[in-house]
């Protein structure tokens, strides 16, 4: 019960997301905005989530994971009847933030209160569940806002998180409780890691239009960064975990899990460009297309994770990183034909290796990581997804800026499947660390 809670919420968080990006036409016509301003609908949740996620970890280990997770379900929810009933699109950007406040809560503790619900060597079956939901969850969140924004407006699309909120709140007694330890999270750390992710997602944010100016935020960004760590450089449990990080495994596959992510938000942006000015396709015919992705990740990711009990985990992300580099460039380098086969085809291979990737990926990220620092591995997995997703973007943007729309889709897959080839070998390195279905000494 405590895990179909947990997968409960990450259904919560993953279907806001993908159906907020669906909503943005409606909420420009419905608040007579302009469309570059709401584009923050979606741009303040991601800012939250990044600030949020490393000191919500560190809470979680301080206060204990299911007391944090459950105030972030809370904020989460109830950020969710403010968006529903925003009248102006301040207020709606202003709830969204605190939405994101909430999501990254559920983010950095979500594995931790995995971890204290179930044994170890039910860990990578679960994961791989968990990665399952996720695929399915973000496949049908643009079908299900579709379907909602037919039959009535925009608001609603925030209000049915309200109900699955008010579930995963009263079933929250079902999660493990176990206690925090008892130590001080440092003011002036989170004041550099706020400022650290809002100076780089501004200066993401401007590096197409503004590249002087968007560099030197990024810049910025890096010295709050090299601040951060000389404020916590004493501190056995650092908000950034550069004590987690010295263990080579944990390290490997924070670095492989930044490539890889890089590589699938630079495909899932370029291959439906593709389709739509190669093969001529419509943005229906686009999106039907582009669901072979989510889709294979579904099928393989709970395979995985039983797999991930079995044979190095090393290897299976290698041959994930592998297969997911060679679907990309098969679909995005592949002479067109009018049916997309062989499109379909490369997004199939993708979908399967970003699966059989992200699994095992996550599960050495979980369990290298001492249980008492749960908190900060989840929050770790968490910031380099959405590190890497974030470059991904930032290097889609200089390369459209750059380049003209045909060279520019080619040159993207092609940097796409090295981002996960380098995912490849990466992991590859881990596997001197295991030994077949366990993790070895670092």
């Amino acid at each position: 019960m405590a895990v179909a809670l947990l997968l409960l919420t990450i259904v919560l968080v993953v279907l806001d997301g993908a159906i907020a990006n669906v909503a943005l036409p409606s909420i420009a016509l419905s608040l007579q905005a302009q469309a570059d301003s709401t584009v923050w609908v979606v741009s303040a949740y991601q800012l939250a989530v990044l600030v949020a996620i490393l000191p919500c970890g560190a809470l979680g280990e301080i206060y204990g994971a299911r007391r944090v997770f459950l105030i972030g379900v809370a904020l989460f929810t109830a950020a969710s009847a403010a968006c529903a009933l925003a009248g102006d699109l301040p207020l709606l950007i202003l709830a969204r933030f605190a939405q994101g406040l909430g999501a990254g809560a559920i983010m950095a503790l979500g594995m931790m209160n995995l971890r204290q619900a179930l044994p170890q060597h039910m860990l990578g079956p679960i994961i791989g569940i968990n990665a399952m939901v996720i695929a399915i969850s973000a496949a049908a969140g643009p079908g299900i806002a579709g379907a909602i924004l037919s039959v009535t407006s925009w608001p609603w699309l925030f209000a049915v998180n309200i109900p699955l909120g008010i579930v995963v709140l009263v079933g929250g007694g079902l999660l493990g409780h176990v206690e925090g330890a008892k130590r001080k999270l440092k003011v002036k750390a989170l004041l550099a890691n706020t400022a650290m992710f809002i100076l780089f997602f501004s200066g993401a944010d401007r590096i197409a239009t503004a590249p002087v100016g968007g560099a030197a935020l990024i810049a910025a960004s890096l010295a709050c960064l090299f601040i951060l760590l000389r404020l916590e450089r004493k501190s056995d449990v650092p908000l950034v975990p550069t004590d987690l990080l010295a263990t080579p495994a944990f390290r490997v596959a924070v670095i492989a899990s930044i490539a890889c992510f890089c590589g699938q938000m630079l495909g899932t942006i370029a291959l439906p460009f593709y389709l739509q000015h190669r093969l001529h396709m419509t943005p229906v015919q686009a999106g039907l297309y582009m669901m072979a992705w989510p889709a294979a990740t579904a099928i393989i990711a709970p395979i995985s994770g039983r797999l991930a009990n079995r044979v190095k985990t090393a290897w299976l992300c290698a041959i994930g990183g592998a297969l997911l580099a060679l679907g990309l460039l098969v679909a995005g380098l592949t002479p067109p034909d009018p049916k997309g086969i062989a499109f379909l085809v490369g997004t199939v291979l993708a979908g399967l290796g970003f699966g059989l990737f992200q699994t095992p990926n996550n599960r050495i990220l979980l369990l290298s990581a001492p249980k008492a620092r749960s908190g900060a591995a989840g929050a770790m997995q968490g910031t380099a997804r959405l590190l890497g997703q974030t470059l991904g973007g930032i290097s889609m943007s200089v390369i459209f800026a750059t380049l003209p729309l045909s060279t520019a889709l080619t040159f993207a897959v092609v940097i796409a499947g090295g981002c996960a080839a380098i995912a490849s070998l990466v992991s590859l390195s881990r596997a001197r660390y295991e030994v077949a279905g366990q993790l070895g000494a670092a």
